[in-house]
């Protein structure tokens, strides 16, 4: 868990498995969202060499997988992007 002012939650994915391990994510990220009081969680799943995000949106009780996967090292600048803003971002709890 990386916490700022918006926190990421980043799981590692067993056996290689990126879908496994994304339902893993989305479960820890609906029980994080009933301690913390932030509109959206954040959410990562990686088996190391390669990443995928995930949001929940905790009003809407949806969870967005982003199409994307960021393989390393082709894609580290657009990954390290992602994580940077992620945690840097500033969300309204209002």
């Amino acid at each position: 868990m990386l916490r700022a002012s918006q926190s990421l939650l980043v799981v590692e994915a067993k056996k290689d498995d990126l879908t496994r391990g994304f339902t893993q994510m989305a479960v820890e990220l609906i029980a994080l969202s009933l301690i913390e009081e932030q509109p959206f969680q954040y959410g990562a799943v990686t088996i190391g060499d390669v990443w995928r995000f995930g949001l929940l949106d905790v009003e809407a009780k949806r969870i967005t997988e982003d199409i994307k996967i960021y393989s390393l090292p082709d894609d580290l600048e657009p990954l390290m992007q992602n994580l940077v803003g992620i945690v840097e971002r500033s969300v309204s709890t209002k």
